[in-house]
């Protein structure tokens, strides 16, 4: 084969590449363009001046009404800290309690987020909950609950939740899945036969609020936004544009 057929062969796959990737990405276009918001028979009511004179009995009254109302996984949430650059991370991650003290969610103190909050003891929470168009954000500090409050938070939870936190190395580099799969299996067998095991890394946080905001959707994008900002007052209201 000869110089100019071999670059012409490798023209035309170029080319091709080029195509398959253009065509895919408006095939991802049209099917992104195709998906609908909210497409549930009705949506509820929201009237802010009827709202508590706090936050967390909203929430409470919310979370309450999302379960009413079949929605998947109401306890999963949001959580964004900052790294040691300066760079948002977020994950998804279960929430275990929201009280007077804040908004209660745990972790291996030795895992990304826990390092990052050690270093800066900041964080936001946000729930979705698509079934009635809400959304909730949370931002303020972070706090560590003691040992005592992590191991009654770990040991309320199930033998699965356990075995997982005794696997422990969140976040690590992991050299194989056999490595996980053996790991895990001794969790396992571990959690099983001592129910009360500790995990010495596993920390309780609790989020802090100072802003606490609550929204709901309206299908001719009417949004209805109520925030709350704690002052040395007490909780203040605000409505914002939506």
């Amino acid at each position: 084969m000869s110089d100019d057929h071999a670059t012409a062969g490798t023209t035309d796959k170029a080319t091709d590449q080029a195509t398959d990737r253009a065509a895919g990405q408006e095939a991802f276009r049209a099917l992104l363009r195709a998906q609908r918001v909210w497409d549930v028979p009705s949506l509820p009511s929201f009237d802010p001046d009827a709202a508590p004179a706090t936050p967390l009995e909203l929430f409470h009254r919310w979370f309450a009404e999302a379960v009413e109302a079949g929605q998947c996984e109401p306890h999963t949430m949001t959580l964004a800290t900052v790294d040691e650059e300066g760079r948002p991370d977020l994950r998804t991650l279960m929430l275990h309690d929201a009280d007077e003290r804040g908004w209660h969610f745990a972790s291996h103190s030795t895992s990304a987020k826990g390092r990052q909050l050690a270093a800066r003891p900041e964080a936001a929470l946000g729930f979705y909950w698509p079934t009635q168009a809400r959304q909730i954000r949370v931002r303020g500090p972070v706090v560590t609950g003691s040992a005592t409050e992590g191991l009654a938070d770990l040991h309320a939870r199930s033998t699965g939740a356990l075995a997982a936190a005794l696997t422990g190395r969140q976040s690590e580099p992991l050299p194989s899945q056999a490595a996980l799969a053996e790991a895990s299996q001794a969790a396992w067998e571990r959690a099983q036969a001592e129910p009360e095991a500790p995990a010495p890394t596993w920390t309780l946080y609790v989020l802090r609020p100072l802003e606490v905001e609550f929204f709901q959707g309206d299908v001719r994008r009417r949004h209805v936004r109520l925030r709350y900002r704690h002052t040395a007052g007490g909780w203040q209201r605000q409505l914002l544009w939506p």
